[in-house]
């Protein structure tokens, strides 16, 4: 997904070094390699990175939070977050990501909607429902206007907005590792599953063999096709010189 959000970004060469701000398990970090010869994922949250030698091989990764960016400045051609902004406190992780990024830096924003639609029918959306009921999201994430965001006070410039929408085959082993796995992470790195199973609710085995079941009726027809409907916002210093492209 990550990959797909970013194949419309067009610079006019890679950079020399990319962060990524938040980066979770390191999906997102993998997706910046094209874009940059050097990436960097900072994660507040260490449990997250378990995986991250076999998730994004060839980047490095810190343990920091985007208020506190334990970086010189302007040191990174290429800073993107991604549905991380969220869970910030937006004015102080806003100036770190300006004062370390190059004066003709790219600053990337974007995110994806939980995957619940795949019409005809949507017998997608009702089962999503119907999850969200069992395990609901944990606290910690804020919706965020992202067209909204305070660019100028922060020292950031709007180059272009998009509204993307991507149709993703999936199988039902795809769709249950996302659901399992990705689903409304909180600040604490906790999926709503997650939540659940250290509240007592359910076991890991319950909690899997539950999705499985009810979702066995969804994929009864073989693989579907999930539409993932998000956005891309690109930014840059208010005083560089980089334009839209």
């Amino acid at each position: 997904m990550h990959q797909r959000m970013l194949a419309s970004v067009r610079l006019e060469r890679p950079v020399g070094r990319a962060l990524d701000v938040g980066c979770g398990a390191g999906v997102s970090t993998a997706a910046l390699a094209p874009l940059a010869h050097r990436v960097v994922g900072l994660e507040p949250v260490p449990a997250m990175l378990v995986h991250r030698r076999s998730v994004a091989p060839s980047a490095r990764f810190v343990i920091s939070t985007a208020e506190r960016l334990p970086f010189a400045a302007a040191s990174f051609g290429l800073v993107a977050g991604a549905g991380s902004l969220n869970y910030t406190d937006l004015t102080s992780a806003l100036a770190e990501v300006v004062r370390v990024l190059t004066p003709d830096g790219v600053f990337l924003v974007y995110d994806f909607s939980k995957n619940r639609s795949s019409p005809p029918g949507d017998a997608l959306a009702a089962w999503f429902e119907s999850f969200e009921q069992r395990f609901p999201s944990p606290p910690g994430w804020r919706p965020l206007a992202v067209q909204h965001l305070p660019l100028l006070a922060a020292g950031l410039r709007l180059l272009d907005y998009a509204d993307v929408e991507i149709a993703l085959p999936m199988t039902l082993g795809d769709y249950l590792r996302y659901v399992l796995g990705e689903v409304a992470v909180d600040s604490q790195g906790e999926v709503a599953v997650d939540s659940a199973i250290a509240r007592g609710d359910d076991s890991v085995e319950q909690a899997s063999d539950w999705c499985r079941r009810t979702l066995a009726e969804v994929f009864r027809g073989g693989d579907l096709t999930v539409v993932l409907r998000g956005y891309l916002a690109t930014r840059a210093p208010a005083g560089g010189g980089r334009s839209a492209g």
